[in-house]
């Protein structure tokens, strides 16, 4: 009975062993099989999303950072404020310049209309003083021509005159030799004194 009751223990302390021992496999072999998992789903991880690397990552953006802005604020920042000063002084520039061409634009029409108005009083008055000189010279000129006229007149009326009294002093003349020639034609020859007389004496009839 002893020797029976030893095999059985034996026995049952052998399979407790390899019970315990496959235990032991089973989870060796899980531990590894998570292991391997978890080495397979750590290498799947893009590495800059990676938390083990963040505290990295954030001191290389903190140096990027410090040194981008020591170069924005040394270089870049100086020659861009340079070239908005150069670019706000030449539009400054070229306002003050085209305000001076205005108030110059503004000074050369004021000017124009000045000496346009002048120019018009001027023709105005060049023109008033040409049709007074105009209508000057014509009165003098109607004036010749009356006074020309006047005198032609004259001097025809005085010849007029003049052939009146001579035709007047010969008409005595012409009437004593027409009584003339028709008393002889009529009573034979008369004297021309004797005509003359005859004349005279009917005239004062």
């Amino acid at each position: 009975m002893p020797a029976l009751t030893d095999n059985i223990i034996l026995v049952a302390e052998g399979d407790t062993a390899q019970t315990t021992e496959t235990g032991q496999d089973a989870t060796a072999a899980a531990a590894g099989t998570e292991a391997h998992a978890a080495s397979t789903e750590h290498k799947e991880v893009f590495p800059p999303f990676d938390p083990v690397h963040f505290g990295g990552q954030l001191l290389w953006l903190a140096l990027a950072f410090a040194a981008l802005y020591l170069l924005m604020s040394r270089v870049a920042l100086p020659r861009i404020g340079g070239i908005i000063e150069t670019r706000r002084s030449r539009i400054e520039g070229d306002l003050r310049e085209a305000e001076r061409l205005r108030q110059e634009t503004e000074k050369a029409a004021a000017a124009y209309e000045a000496a346009l108005a002048e120019a018009r009083r001027n023709a105005h008055a060049i023109a008033e003083e040409t049709r007074a000189g105009i209508k000057a010279d014509i009165d003098n000129r109607r004036a010749d021509v009356e006074a020309q006229l006047q005198k032609r007149v004259a001097d025809a009326e005085a010849r007029i005159r003049s052939e009146q009294d001579k035709a007047m002093a010969n008409v005595g003349s012409i009437a004593a030799e027409t009584a003339q020639a028709l008393v002889a034609r009529i009573a034979g020859s008369v004297s021309a004194d004797e005509a003359k007389k005859a004349v005279a004496a009917v005239s004062k009839e």
